[in-house]
């Protein structure tokens, strides 16, 4: 029995569809459907009811599916104890969005490039409703999002949440504290209408019963940062993207209060019978991101403004929650 037949069965039977099979597995969908074929053909029995468009598995594909699984996994197992693994050379698909990009991924991407030097990368940077769609369609093995993903065969992770901050022009922003009454006369960006970090900015300024000059959604850290130099309003970014970035920009982090809700990210993955990459590597983000938790800061002198020409930034304590 062709198991690269069975793995395209399996795909077909989680996803639901042959079409989304076939881009997870990098195939045209006329090749998956032979693969079906074929399967079907050694096996003497259907395994797809083809009598509608509506996708269903026969009886006797979902008796399949269960042996299908079982197969893999023991393929899996049968190549790591011979030493035969082949996780280095599995292609993994990861998307992200923005936040976690300019955060944290990129070090801790050159970290697992260390752990697996043979490890294809394809990366995709979207916003949060895009990444789900694409982790239900089966096009991301691994998703960084601010919210969890959803489906069959479909695992999530709490990530710990990021702070959120507010980041000013250096030039126009001296203080070392701001109330939010003060800043209500500023324009702000945030990201993309809906989403946390614009939902938690007009609610902080609703709970302090104040209204915001403007809010503009703006989906790029780059370009909401260079708005900023160029002394177009305030931006709401995670501290660690705004501190990667103080010195090289004209920006102050504001320290403000009340501060700003953190924002959550989880990590969604599929399941895989075939292969454990994804699961792996769902570990090495966990462990980098725990290892480069900024420390708690002293009380004394948590009040100083940062920015990026002068001072080294105070380390802030990460909230635990997600955008």
């Amino acid at each position: 029995m062709n198991l690269r037949f069975v793995e395209a069965f399996y795909w077909v039977a989680t996803l639901k569809s042959i079409t989304r099979a076939a881009e997870k597995m990098s195939l045209t969908q006329s090749a998956m459907s032979n693969r079906i074929s074929a399967l079907e053909d050694e096996l003497g029995v259907m395994l797809l009811d083809r009598r509608d468009r509506q996708f269903r598995l026969t009886i006797a594909g979902m008796r399949f599916l269960v042996h299908s699984q079982r197969l893999l996994e023991l393929h899996r197992e049968v190549k790591a104890e011979m030493g035969a693994g082949d996780e280095q050379s599995v292609p993994l698909r990861l998307g992200a969005i923005e936040s976690v990009l300019h955060s944290w991924l990129i070090p801790w991407v050159e970290a697992l490039r260390l752990e697996r030097p043979a490890l294809a990368l394809e990366l995709t940077v979207e916003t949060t409703p895009m990444l789900l769609e694409q982790m239900r369609r089966g096009t991301l093995d691994l998703a960084f999002a601010a919210l969890p993903a959803a489906g069959e065969g479909v695992f999530t992770r709490a990530l710990p949440p990021m702070e959120m901050v507010f980041v000013g022009n250096a030039k126009a922003h001296k203080r070392a504290r701001h109330s939010l009454m003060e800043l209500a006369g500023f324009d702000f960006l945030t990201f993309q209408r809906g989403s946390q970090p614009h939902v938690a900015l007009l609610d902080l300024f609703r709970h302090a019963r104040l209204e915001p000059k403007r809010v503009h959604a703006v989906s790029s850290i780059s370009a909401m940062t260079q708005l900023v130099e160029a002394g177009f309003g305030i931006a709401t970014l995670p501290r660690r993207a705004a501190q990667r970035l103080l010195p090289h920009r004209e920006l102050r982090i504001l320290t403000t209060e009340p501060p700003l809700p953190p924002l959550p990210v989880f990590a969604s993955y599929r399941s895989d019978a075939a292969s454990r990459v994804v699961e792996g590597v769902v570990r090495s983000a966990l462990a980098f991101i725990a290892g480069t938790e900024p420390a708690a800061p002293k009380k004394a002198g948590a009040t100083a403004g940062e920015k990026g020409s002068a001072r080294k930034p105070a380390s802030k304590k990460s909230i635990k929650q997600s955008e």
